[in-house]
């Protein structure tokens, strides 16, 4: 599975616009516009926001500013400087010194190129060398399926009924019904969701696909609800997709995916954001492309909701930082396909760390610098994901800074508690979850043993 999302909340790009301009500069007339510095901005800069950068930072994108020109991006320096240094841009969280980095939509800066990039602002903002500009890069229309150029047009698509939201008012959240059509079994590969009509990305917080169909019990494929000694997560094929900042389409990987059946529907849950004026007619559609007839593969992927709140749940104080916690145990052999954590405005940090069977543990994943705005699915390479063992533990920890120190508290004199709305709180992890058969699990563990050992090998080679 796996996705970009080169949109976001306009919001988000909002707040990030007021901060770059309160931070930025008229213009490039105080510069060095073909100087001789030791890093320019054509030769050195330049790659980096075609590359990083310059797919939401674009003119009709989600992004306040262009990022196109130099012109564009010595206006922006010193806002650029601090968002780049403190890494809350471009949007990855992750903490970078634990845990599994290898993921298929690593969007991060390395340590080189923020060296890069805070050495031009600091050393003068070099234009450069004309000739060392790199030629322009065309990106998709972002109004596009982000999975159109590896799909071509879903087999499917399945819109809601519209929506109107008032210019102000609270949080609404739209929960109609829709057919799906299905007249045949179907295997899906991969499903995307986009809000459209007028406005919706402006709009929509996040929006939730339930799939309703008659199913069979079975172990290995029907309705499936993680159960522990610490609380319990909800999922299962009833979740089809989650979207949200951050997160749009999901490719599925090889030998795994979800079943459609005939007479089957889509429940949505759309939460719905007002932003000052009144929006008519706006909807979100759901894109399925699907195996070739015929096609099944072996596995079923399951997202699920791994809950961080514990038995108590979330009862955040006044001007503290909470740390809740819980435990999810795997009924079969599993691969973990990606980490991505859900909070709200006090959100801070939250970890994945699996128990073994046998008592070893292992932290998986953490984000340290979790922004609100973004909620970045982080996907793993195929040869990276965990391959955990039936009886593993599976521990979500995460905080909540409810202190005047966090700039997105609204109000850190209040108690905060769990809540859909944005001012509440909420902690849990969406995960995919590929169950696997035992002789399948073990087969996979053996083969990525001997490419590390294959691996290590090789380099102890060429030490010699």
């Amino acid at each position: 599975m796996r996705q970009f999302d080169p949109t976001s909340l306009k919001r988000a790009a909002i707040a990030f616009g007021a901060a770059l301009g309160a931070l930025g500069v008229a213009g490039p007339a105080g510069a060095q516009e073909n100087g001789s510095g030791d890093v320019t901005f054509n030769r050195d800069v330049m790659p980096i926001l075609q590359a990083k950068c310059q797919e939401c930072h674009q003119e009709g994108s989600i992004a306040p500013m262009s990022l196109l020109t130099y012109r564009d991006a010595y206006r922006w320096a010193s806002g650029i400087r601090e968002k780049v240094s403190n890494r809350v841009m471009p949007p990855w969280h992750l903490d970078p010194t634990v845990g599994i980095q290898e993921f298929r939509n690593d969007r991060s800066l390395s340590g080189a190129e923020i060296e890069t990039i805070v050495a031009w602002i600091d050393g003068g903002r070099v234009e450069g060398d004309p000739a060392d500009l790199p030629p322009p890069v065309e990106f998709p229309d972002p109004n596009e399926w982000r999975l159109l150029d590896e799909f071509g047009e879903p087999d499917l698509v399945i819109a809601s009924e519209p929506f109107t939201l008032e210019a102000e008012t609270m949080d609404k959240w739209w929960r109609p019904v829709t057919p799906t059509g299905i007249t045949e079994p179907r295997w899906v590969k991969a499903i995307e969701i986009r809000p459209a009509g007028n406005d919706g990305r402006t709009i929509t917080h996040h929006v939730l696909a339930f799939l309703q169909q008659n199913e069979e019990e079975s172990p290995m494929s029907a309705r499936i609800v993680e159960a522990s000694t610490r609380g319990g997560a909800m999922g299962g094929p009833d979740l089809f997709m989650e979207w949200a900042v951050g997160k749009e389409g999901e490719i599925f990987p090889e030998g795994a995916g979800k079943i459609m059946l005939p007479g089957s529907q889509i429940r949505w849950e759309v939460h719905l954001h007002a932003m000052g004026e009144r929006v008519e007619d706006s909807y979100v559609e759901l894109g399925v492309w699907f195996y070739p007839r015929g096609e099944e593969p072996r596995n079923r992927t399951r997202l699920m909701i791994y809950n961080a709140t514990g038995r108590t749940g979330l009862d955040i104080p006044p001007g503290e930082i909470a740390v809740t916690q819980d435990f999810h145990t795997l009924r079969w052999p599993a691969r973990l396909e990606n980490f991505q954590p859900h909070m709200h405005m006090r959100g801070k940090a939250m970890s994945l760390e699996a128990i073994y069977p046998d008592g070893r543990k292992e932290l998986i994943n953490q984000v340290d610098n979790f922004q609100w705005n973004w909620h970045i699915n982080y996907i793993y390479e195929e040869d990276a994901a965990p391959l955990l063992p039936a009886g593993t533990t599976l521990v979500i920890t995460a905080w909540h800074d409810n202190t005047a120190e966090n700039p997105n508290n609204p109000d850190h004199e209040q108690w905060v508690g769990y809540g859909d709305r944005t001012v509440d709180e909420m902690a849990h992890l969406w995960v995919d979850v590929t169950y696997l058969d035992p002789a399948e699990f073990e087969a996979l563990v053996a083969a990525r043993e001997e490419a590390r050992r294959a691996a290590e090998a090789a380099t102890n080679n060429s030490n010699h």
